[in-house]
């Protein structure tokens, strides 16, 4: 039986991200390997039929010994394993598990699923991160890129060759799962914001817009869908989000395994993010038919065309935030649900997880034969 192996940071992403992926390739009969960190959805992943093997690596920091270690882990695994084929998603994963699969001579393919806090602020830890880039991404078959800006990132910066890159809209969206659903006409409009509650993900800023909209419209409601305490540089503290709570200014909803009901109790979901691969929760909101306000930046912005499924705001910018929030507060009921029908088509036209199951299976077919 052909191996196929998978790898990401966690296994929570391979699940909630990759399932789709996963059963086309169980369908066609391939032996799925997982490798990622062990966490609760690395039970699940075997329950659909993979196996699953635990590598360690510290998504929080820039050790250089705890990175060898890892390397030397995926290279173990291959070695013993021999994927015909290995499958590399964010960051870590995409380096060494890269590097790792060249030692072991194991052809292999990168998706560059955004490229983490090392490219939101110009450092050392920035030249670092490249130079990784630009030794492991020589040896992938092809390198996947989720937004055109890290695409021409990479090529402008000769970390990967352009005859390599090929661009893929996100993790796609399962149309069927993600199906449309008649909004909600709150008396008490919500707005959601579904993320890791990261200071990246414009959490900070997410508040702060809804100070100011309370101030105006105090029926309004804001509410934050997500985990705490993950390990991130950038993480908000549980404190943190408990005197926003207290304060009155959002609600705390915790986390999830099915953010469908939230967004169908959601009147709008809003992502302010500084930087994104492609953001899965703007691609599922606007499936079901939910108009979504986001930033105007590197990833958010192929999901929205400004005013017509939702509205486009400044990076960092909690006063542009608030004032597209307003505006989508004034508008009549018609044209919300316009909106939510615009978006759901330009998910069937653009981003359907059919396109990007059939091109990785499509890569791997001629990576076998």
């Amino acid at each position: 039986m052909t191996t196929v192996a998978l790898s990401s940071n966690t296994a929570w992403y391979l699940f909630n991200f990759r399932a789709g992926l996963i059963r086309a390739l169980l369908g066609r009969h391939f032996r799925v390997v997982i490798v990622a960190p062990q966490d609760e959805f690395s039970v699940r992943l075997a329950g659909m039929g993979c196996e699953v093997f635990d590598v360690r690596m510290d998504n929080m920091g820039s050790n250089p010994f705890f990175d060898a270690r890892t390397l030397l882990i995926y290279r173990a695994l291959y070695q013993r394993i021999r994927p015909a084929v290995a499958l590399h998603f964010t960051v870590k994963p995409v380096i060494y598990g890269t590097l790792a699969a060249r030692w072991a001579g194991v052809p292999c393919v990168s998706t560059v699923t955004g490229l983490g806090t090392a490219f939101l602020r110009d450092s050392w830890l920035t030249r670092v991160v490249e130079r990784l880039y630009r030794v492991s991404q020589t040896w992938p078959e092809k390198v996947f890129f989720q937004n055109p800006d890290d695409l021409d990132l990479f090529v402008g910066r000769r970390l990967v060759s352009r005859n390599k890159v090929e661009r893929l809209p996100g993790s796609g969206i399962d149309l069927s799962r993600f199906a449309v659903s008649p909004t909600p006409g709150n008396d008490a409009p919500v707005f959601l914001l579904i993320a890791r509650l990261l200071w990246d993900k414009g959490v900070g800023e997410f508040v702060e817009a809804a100070r100011r909209v309370k101030t105006r419209n105090p029926r309004t409601r804001f509410r934050l869908l997500g985990a705490l305490g993950v390990a991130n540089r950038t993480a908000i503290s549980r404190d943190q989000v408990a005197s926003w709570v207290q304060e009155g200014v959002v609600e705390y909803l915790g986390e999830t395994d099915d953010v469908r009901p939230f967004i169908e109790a959601a009147d709008c979901v809003v992502l302010p993010s500084y930087r994104e691969g492609t953001p899965r929760t703007l691609l599922e909101a606007a499936a079901m038919g939910r108009p979504v306000i986001t930033t105007d930046s590197v990833g958010c912005r192929e999901v929205v065309e400004n005013g017509v499924n939702g509205y486009l705001c400044q990076v960092k910018d909690a006063g542009d935030l608030a004032d597209k929030m307003e505006r989508f507060l004034a508008l009549p009921l018609d044209a919300l649900a316009d909106m939510g029908r615009k978006g759901r088509e330009k998910m069937e036209r653009e981003f359907d997880e059919r396109l990007v199951i059939d091109r990785y299976l499509a890569v791997i077919g001629e990576i076998l034969n």
